[in-house]
């Protein structure tokens, strides 16, 4: 119980504290003043009642003062705690909007990257038709037949590239340039539109569910794929244009100018 008693004085605000000790005190000073004054040779019923409100009035004012005083004090630290509990519960908010945010792009990449490689293999798949209707048998088998079968082995054990690193080595002025390598003829430039249209998309998914420093994208672009989507771009005749900004494939470019060296 004593415990109980000290820890509730602990709580108690010390404003209230005061104010009970001088208030006690106020009246301790009064009753002395009441005794020891001319109140002792009179009764109350001798006195007119205006000058016991008078009396009271000037003996109570103090003390309402005081606690109107501690009342404002008291009221401000509630206003300034409920600040504090609303400012607390914005930063929560905030902090709970963030993670509901963050959790949302990761639900997004995660179906992405999943996305992607369905993607991914219906590009190779692309590129492999590309391939063949460019060195294929139409074209006098300009690769053997062993070494394309191959290939489509590659594809099939989820290499999607391996066609596309293919193209990339290859010398394409032999082949009459890029150009006539995508383009030349009507199977040639159906497939290749097909995978630009193809990649476009796959590119739009990854900015759109990107980090802010684009890291999905950039990886995306720095594939054999996106530097033969460029390539594509690249070389494409002026009446197939569009309006497309090409990918960024410098840093996979090197390494496939070094391969070549």
């Amino acid at each position: 119980m004593v415990t109980r008693a000290i820890e509730r004085l602990r709580q108690t605000d010390w404003r209230i504290f005061m104010g009970s000790i001088i208030t006690v005190l106020w009246l301790i000073a009064a009753v002395i003043y009441i005794r020891g004054g001319n109140f002792n040779r009179a009764t109350i019923y001798d006195i007119p009642l205006e000058d016991i409100g008078s009396f009271l009035e000037g003996a109570f004012a103090p003390l309402a003062f005081l606690w109107l005083v501690i009342g404002l004090f008291i009221q401000q630290r509630e206003l300034a705690d409920n600040t504090e509990v609303l400012r607390q519960t914005s930063i929560q908010s905030e902090k709970q909007t963030q993670a509901i945010a963050a959790t949302e792009m990761n639900a997004r990449q995660e179906t992405f990257f999943k996305i992607a490689e369905s993607v991914k293999g219906q590009l190779g798949g692309i590129t492999g038709m590309l391939f063949i209707s460019c060195v294929g048998a139409t074209e006098g088998q300009l690769v053997s037949r062993e070494r394309i079968s191959e290939m489509w082995h590659m594809l099939a054990r989820r290499d999607d590239q391996v066609f596309a690193r293919e193209f990339l080595l290859f010398d394409a002025d032999a082949y009459g340039g890029y150009e006539a390598l995508f383009y030349k003829t009507k199977i040639r430039r159906r497939h290749t539109e097909n995978f630009m249209r193809t990649f476009d998309r796959l590119m739009e998914m990854a900015r759109n569910c990107d980090s802010p420093n684009g890291i999905i994208a950039e990886s995306m672009s720095q594939t054999a794929h996106g530097l033969l989507y460029n390539h594509m771009r690249e070389h494409q005749p002026d009446e197939l244009k569009v309006e497309c900004a090409p990918v960024d494939t410098a840093d996979y470019e090197k390494v496939f100018e070094q391969t070549r060296a």
